[in-house]
């Protein structure tokens, strides 16, 4: 056998040596050196197993790029989405104003409409009422009236009895 101190680098050790067996191990002692190299063993790999859960190695491990490279990509589409959200509500805001504005516009010429619609009515009823009393005054008018009666057309609802009675006298007179 050969003692920790007689060993030449890279040699391997006795796995029937103890940690006491050797010098520099010192509160080890009394642990068989296959147990410990186990225990070192189980050591590194529960540090790679923490290193592999860790986002960071899942980044690094993903693409070839360097982390800082993808920090920066991730800041440049923080970047855009942030501009395009801007851009949006300017967008938003300017169609809501031309909604307005279109609303407003439609309201006032509504109001427009009804009052040169409430005017045209009122100019209909005075020109009914005008209409019906010239026909009055004609009417009143006729009897005193000798007026040739093919050149005047009266409509068949307002016919005075008595240019229906000059009208057929021409007719016999005329036979």
């Amino acid at each position: 056998m050969v003692a920790g101190s007689d060993m030449m680098p890279g040699q391997i050790l006795d796995p029937s040596l103890t940690a006491g067996s050797l010098p520099s191990l010192g509160p080890l002692a009394g642990i068989s050196a296959t147990t410990l190299t186990g225990q070192l063993k189980l050591a590194q790999d529960f540090r790679n197993l923490g290193a592999m859960l860790s986002p960071l190695h899942f980044l690094g491990r993903l693409g070839k790029r360097p982390l800082t490279a993808i920090k920066g990509e991730m800041d440049e589409d923080d970047e855009r989405r942030r501009r395009r959200r801007d851009k949006n509500k300017v967008a938003a805001a300017r169609c809501r104003n031309r909604k307005k504005e279109r609303t407003d516009f439609l309201q006032r010429e509504s109001e427009r409409l009804e009052v040169v619609n409430s005017d045209l009515k009122s100019q209909i009823e005075e020109l009914r009422m005008e209409r019906q009393q010239l026909m009055v005054m004609l009417n009143l008018h006729r009897p005193t009236c000798i007026v040739r009666t093919d050149s005047v057309k009266t409509p068949e609802s307002e016919a005075n009895p008595l240019l229906e009675h000059l009208a057929a006298e021409k007719l016999t007179a005329s036979k």
